[in-house]
């Protein structure tokens, strides 16, 4: 059975961590935020994919809140029509607002966000300002109907779902915002993974009784909505090209691989072949991952693709791709070799060995030690709460990995956390505004892990995009700084969203030059900038 964590465990696992290099291990006052997955007898497979976590400034302090996803209560065995107990506040999604001291109080109730749909088992969580208002909004998806809560600027947020036409359906996973067409507002993408209900549900593993792989139940396609500007979505899936491929569609993420001024959609689908959406720039997309190199394992096998990251980890300024797996199929990393291939370098960076014997859900490429280099964090846990019955060698619960990049190749580091748990979703952001990047990871039937960085010497620069042309907080843009680049998004990992602002390790440099590429197609040079520095750069309308 999964270990619940209480203070007393994580007051050991801090005491733990006290070589670590990396990290502090934390439960922040206030924060009490317990994940409820409810696993049965009956084997549910929605049982063991929550939940999401975002991190964000809601109100505009300065400060990022923190927004938990959680699962539901589920019965063994279900009945129709299927509920979920989510009026009772045990499972709720909860929102916590960063007090000045690094405490954090529980707004759920008071910002709106209490009812989640008794309908609803709670997934991931995706945050955008979709219209451009300067205050980020709230898209929360689930097995059963999805909601979008607008963000009144006022600390309350209003389910606006029914007017935008976002509910979707069926069971959707991750989401991410971003602007597909260049028009400067925010459209949305959400994965679903397969055609299942309680009702279809069954049991594999014969006397081990398990969860059942992916391939048991039907594929089904993605959603795509395509902002109006006017607070409403077009769904353009169909006209799109989206739906012209089904998968078993997880993690999600964004970036333009191919340099073309376009936005590209990653999706990692499990069981089977990735897909690499290409941008035509005309509203349709086409699948390419196959002819682009990215799409299966090295010998040519389908993935377990849960996880997934789109940022450049060589800094050669083109964005790879990071899929996290089960165990024995290793971490798929593609790099890009530009001219629209990539090719899997999963052995040659070093992830064989640290990957072979782990399954990997929330994933983030980010300079952790601010050497310039983008280090590589995992979530990890197995999807079988009995894989050690069945696989001796196998484990349930992990510790995340920790990887840190050394020039392009990864080598395994202290995380800060040494007793195993069952990680799921993780995002990133500089929670007390050191310069130094932070993370939270949840926990299935358990507390969110906060891992607080332990800083150093170092220089660092982080960046707040302010579009005017483009959209207000410039996602899809392309900035370098000091030989390194990254793509301006919130979306990637799994089931959750990280902060916007784009952080860079300088390492011994104490001036920056930066250059950034606009969704709009504008380009802005700022040079002899100043490092440990917050800087906001808003785009000039006149280039």
């Amino acid at each position: 059975m999964l270990r619940s964590f209480n203070r007393r465990d994580f007051l050991r696992l801090g005491t733990l961590a006290a070589a670590a290099p990396i990290f502090d291990v934390k439960l922040p006052r206030g924060l009490d935020f317990r994940l409820l997955n409810s696993p049965t007898s009956q084997k549910y497979l929605i049982e063991t994919m929550p939940g999401g976590v975002a991190l964000f400034d809601y109100n505009n302090d300065g400060l990022l809140d923190i927004f938990l996803v959680n699962g539901g209560r589920v019965t063994s065995p279900m009945r129709l029509p299927e509920k979920f107990d989510r009026a009772n506040p045990r499972y709720w999604n909860r929102l916590y607002r960063q007090n000045k001291d690094g405490s954090f109080a529980d707004v759920t109730e008071a910002a709106g966000l209490s009812s989640a749909g008794s309908g609803n088992y709670g997934m991931g969580v995706a945050v955008g300002d979709y219209d451009n208002d300067g205050y980020p909004d709230l898209f929360v998806t689930s097995y059963g109907k999805n909601i979008l809560y607008h963000n009144n600027g006022n600390g309350t947020f209003t389910d606006v779902t029914a007017k935008a036409g976002v509910a979707g359906g069926g069971w959707s996973v991750s989401a991410g915002f971003f602007d597909f067409n260049n028009d400067g507002h925010l459209d949305l993408f959400v994965t679903r993974y397969m055609e299942w209900d309680t009702k279809h549900s069954k049991t594999c593993g014969g006397a081990w009784q398990t969860y059942c792989p992916p391939g048991e139940f039907p594929p089904t396609t993605n959603l795509l909505y395509r902002n109006r500007g006017d607070s409403t979505f077009e769904d353009v899936s169909q006209k799109s090209g989206i739906v012209a491929k089904k998968g078993r569609a997880l993690g999600v993420a964004f970036a333009d691989y191919d340099d073309d001024g376009f936005t590209d959609i990653f999706v990692a689908n499990d069981g089977m072949q990735q897909f690499l959406f290409h941008n035509n720039g005309n509203g349709t997309f086409t699948e390419c991952a196959l002819e682009s190199g990215a799409a299966l394992s090295a010998d040519g096998k389908p993935l377990s693709g849960m996880g997934t990251v789109f940022q450049d980890y060589d800094n050669d300024g083109k964005p790879d791709i990071i899929v996290t797996e089960l165990p024995r199929e290793i971490y798929g990393v593609y790099h890009n070799d530009g001219e629209g291939s990539f090719s899997n370098q999963s052995l040659e960076v070093g992830l064989g060995a640290l990957s072979a014997g782990s399954s990997g859900w929330g994933a983030g490429l980010e300079d952790l030690d601010n050497d310039g280099w983008k280090d590589l964090f995992v979530a990890q846990s197995h999807v079988l709460d009995n894989v050690e019955a069945i696989d001796h060698s196998l484990h349930y619960l992990e510790t995340p990995l920790l990887a840190l990049n050394h020039a392009g190749r990864f080598e395994r580091a202290e995380s800060g956390i040494t007793i195993p748990v069952a990680g799921r979703g993780l995002a990133f952001g500089d929670l007390n505004n050191d310069g130094w990047m932070d993370t939270v990871m949840t926990v299935l039937g358990g507390h969110p892990i906060v891992l607080m960085n332990r800083g150093g010497n170092r220089h660092w620069l982080t960046i707040s995009l302010r579009g005017t042309r483009s959209n207000r907080d410039g996602l899809g843009a392309r900035v370098r700084v000091n030989g390194q680049t990254r793509f301006a998004t919130t979306a990637g990992s799994y089931l959750s969203a990280n902060d916007k602002r784009l952080h860079f390790g300088l390492g011994d440099s104490e001036i920056a030059t930066v250059d950034v590429a606009w969704p709009s197609g504008a380009r802005q040079m700022l040079k002899d900038v100043r490092a440990n520095q917050f800087l906001e750069i808003r785009e000039l309308d006149h280039l």
